[in-house]
């Protein structure tokens, strides 16, 4: 691998850059978006039923909003119907939290979407200079090949191994960039009608 990385030479080292803050970021958005950290299952149900004879205690709403994405949405709508019952009022709220939770999830996407349309362009300017290398190899007037070749190796081993190079972390930066796009909008789906549901809860505690 280090001989690799020596005869790319120093227009790889930014593509090694971004490799390991693309591996950075994928380990940290799967650890991140786990299911139990953004949406855990049967917690509107849980919530439902704990605010059906009333405004749980703040003890309650906060560790609610402690559990999970969905759990600062839904403890969010608890802590506005106790400051007020209008429904542009809880709705309001709810949104915000709901934003709120939106920007956490997107969080590093937008970097991973750079490393992967980067990382190409990257390879191509490591390509240009290893052109750059060949042909200054080259003797004045001579024809290609007849200079040294040495550095006519040295320059085609540098536009192909950065090529190459780009591609292997612009393909997975991009797998993975639309996985978790996928998956967000997922949860977000799920985020919005769970907020619903708990919204007309909230609406009938008032009456």
């Amino acid at each position: 691998m280090l001989t690799i990385i020596q005869a790319a030479g120093w227009p790889i080292w930014p593509l090694i850059a971004c490799s390991i803050l693309a591996l950075a970021l994928i380990v940290e958005r799967f650890i991140s978006l786990k299911a139990s950290k953004i949406a855990p299952e049967n917690l509107l149900q849980e919530a439902i039923s704990v605010s059906r004879q009333g405004v749980p205690s703040e003890q309650v709403i906060a560790q609610l909003a402690q559990n999970s994405a969905l759990g600062e949405v839904l403890a969010s709508g608890l802590k506005a119907i106790g400051q007020s019952s209008q429904q542009e009022y809880l709705q309001a709220q709810m949104e915000t939290a709901g934003r709120a939770a939106a920007h956490k999830l997107e969080r590093y996407l937008g970097a991973l979407a750079t490393i992967a349309s980067a990382a190409p362009l990257l390879g191509l300017l490591g390509t240009v200079i290893g052109m750059i290398e060949i042909f200054g190899s080259q003797a004045g007037g001579g024809a290609v090949g007849s200079g040294n070749p040495a550095q006519l190796a040295h320059g085609i081993s540098i536009a192909l191994y950065n090529t190459a190079f780009g591609l292997i972390v612009a393909i997975p930066a991009l797998i993975f960039w639309r996985y978790f796009r996928a998956r967000v909008d997922g949860y977000l789906l799920q985020l919005e009608l769970a907020s619903e549901q708990f919204l007309h809860h909230l609406l009938q505690l008032r009456r």
